[in-house]
């Protein structure tokens, strides 16, 4: 199995910080209300200069002046051979060690890795210099944002640009629209901290919308890469997923070799690594991949809707499907040397409008006025839902806890996390500042989370779905499960899996995950 590679880059270290504030002091233009301008000089003559002195400064000023000529001239001659260099060359200047606003970053699309607006057709917003990583989601939302994080990662190690496509409502209804990722992640944020471009699709294509298509017609045809049939043995055929449809794209599908099976002949696994499908993004990997397919390889290449085969795309590398994709270990993420949560999710944050509309919940859930600041509380995610088909037998209450850790149990887990808390932080998180989420629909037990003091936000009451859309119930509970300064989750569930990440990465907070499956489970 290749090596895990890592991408990586310059931070800008504390111990730097002052030789560059020195550096930029030394270099600025001269600025009537610096320091530096309206400094005293060394010392200052109090009387004419002697006519002996006279002529002897005279001559070093003026040899000052012409060394100063020189440098003048020299520093100009050297900065336009280098610019020449760079135009010959086609060749990109150095990034300067300065922070990158998000009016650049916001403007890249445009200015460094597109042609410029979205256009019809994909490929005529590319440009020739540059290269592209995408993939489709096939999963729940939690886990579609996995593998965004799994496909930016690739795309970090391979040098390409990331296009990522909008989320699609798999577990809400397939009659809601998909949701641009931008309206979730802070996008301009994410570059910033990777230090490279993030483009989402509506940057490169126009989408139109189509209530029986999707995205219109006509459609982009390209060739893509099938992960799928070569880690798993009952489908043959690619990850199905809508999230061509919707972008107006027909794929012709080329299965990779076996050999990228993280686990080989092992059919309960279906992992495959980064660096195993990143030599396929590279011309020898690509060659060399077509090359060994047996007769020609046309059996492996699948055609696209309209009958056309084509290979895999060089320059818009995209796969049908990168969740089941880890360094070295299957299902990654539950560990903390995870380079996809490490190096890519850990800086995908939430944008500034969800984060306010959440707060709003959280004040009103609170009591607080409108405005005032919100204090440290616990979030509890509890999943049931089509968790109870793991059960045997499955349970006739969710409050007989034959099968979900009872109330009880995560009662012991809010307990241990206020003691930690306060014992570590001296933070004190009352009763009344604990919010559970939860897609449990049984009133009885609703009641019994109320008589614990614990709150939550009735998104049924409060019309989220029908004033923000569908979407909004899910998105506001993940933003409330990643603010807490303490966070306890459901074992096996992916969305509490990366609330209890955000919670210990940007808040610093305290977590525990809640065992179930069988009666007392979590009893410990």
């Amino acid at each position: 199995m290749p090596p895990v590679g890592y991408k990586y880059r310059h931070v800008r270290t504390d111990s730097e910080q002052p030789f560059l504030d020195d550096y930029k002091s030394r270099t600025s233009e001269s600025d009537p209300e610096s320091p530096r301008a309206t400094s005293p000089l060394p010392y200052h003559r109090t009387r004419s200069p002697s006519p002996s002195s006279f002529s002897l400064n005279a001559l070093f000023t003026k040899r000052r002046r012409w060394v100063f000529v020189a440098c003048a001239f020299l520093s100009v001659a050297s900065i336009t051979a280098l610019a020449l260099l760079l135009v010959l060359t086609n060749k990109e200047p150095p990034p300067a060690v300065v922070e990158v606003s998000e009016d650049i970053l916001e403007n890249s699309a445009s200015h460094n890795v597109l042609v410029g607006a979205p256009t019809r057709n994909f490929r005529d917003n590319l440009r020739s210099d540059r290269q592209y990583i995408t993939s489709w989601w096939s999963a729940g939302w939690t886990n579609d944002v996995m593998t965004a994080a799994n496909l930016i990662y690739l795309g970090l190690i391979t040098s390409r640009t990331p296009i990522i496509p909008p989320f699609t409502p798999s577990h809400i209804g397939g009659d809601v629209p998909p949701i641009p990722f931008g309206e979730v992640f802070n996008v301009s944020r994410l570059a910033q901290a990777l230090g490279k471009p993030v483009l989402e699709w509506h940057d490169v294509k126009e989408l139109r919308n189509n209530s029986e298509l999707g995205w219109s017609e006509p459609f982009d045809v390209v060739g893509c890469w099938d992960v799928w049939e070569s880690v798993q043995y009952n489908e043959h055929f690619a990850r199905r997923s809508a999230v061509p449809r919707w972008l107006g794209l027909d794929i012709s599908y080329t299965q990779l070799p076996p050999s990228i099976k993280l686990i080989p002949n092992f059919r309960h696994d279906q992992h495959t690594t980064f660096w195993a499908l990143a030599q396929y993004t590279y011309p020898e990997g690509r060659t060399d991949a077509l090359a060994r397919m047996p007769d020609g390889g046309a059996e492996l290449i699948h055609p696209a809707q309209n009958g056309e085969r084509l290979e895999p795309d060089e320059q818009m590398t995209c796969f049908d499907y990168l969740y089941y994709v880890s360094a070295q270990t299957p299902f990654e993420f539950e560990h903390d040397y995870s380079p996809a949560w490490r190096e890519v999710a850990t800086h995908m944050h939430w944008t500034d409008r969800l984060q306010e509309i959440t707060n709003g919940y959280i004040r009103k859930t609170f009591e607080l006025p409108e405005g005032a600041e919100i204090p440290p509380y616990i979030a509890i995610h509890v999943r049931h839902g089509d968790f109870r088909v793991y059960c045997n037998p499955a349970p006739t209450s969710p409050l007989d806890g034959s099968c979900f850790a009872p109330l009880s149990a995560l009662r012991t887990r809010v307990f241990e996390i206020q003691a930690d808390l306060l014992e570590s932080q001296g933070i004190s998180v009352p009763s009344s500042h604990v919010l559970m989420t939860s897609d449990e629909s049984d009133p009885e037990w609703w009641d019994q989370v109320r008589e614990m003091g614990w709150r939550w936000i009735d998104h049924k009451a409060e019309d989220t779905a029908g004033r923000l859309g569908r979407w909004y119930p899910v998105l506001v509970d993940a933003v409330v499960q990643s603010g807490g300064v303490g966070f306890v989750g459901t074992d096996r569930s992916t969305m509490s899996l990366l609330a209890r990440r955000r919670v210990e990465d940007w808040q610093g907070g305290v977590t525990r995950t809640a065992k179930w499956g069988y009666e007392g489970a979590d009893a410990h």
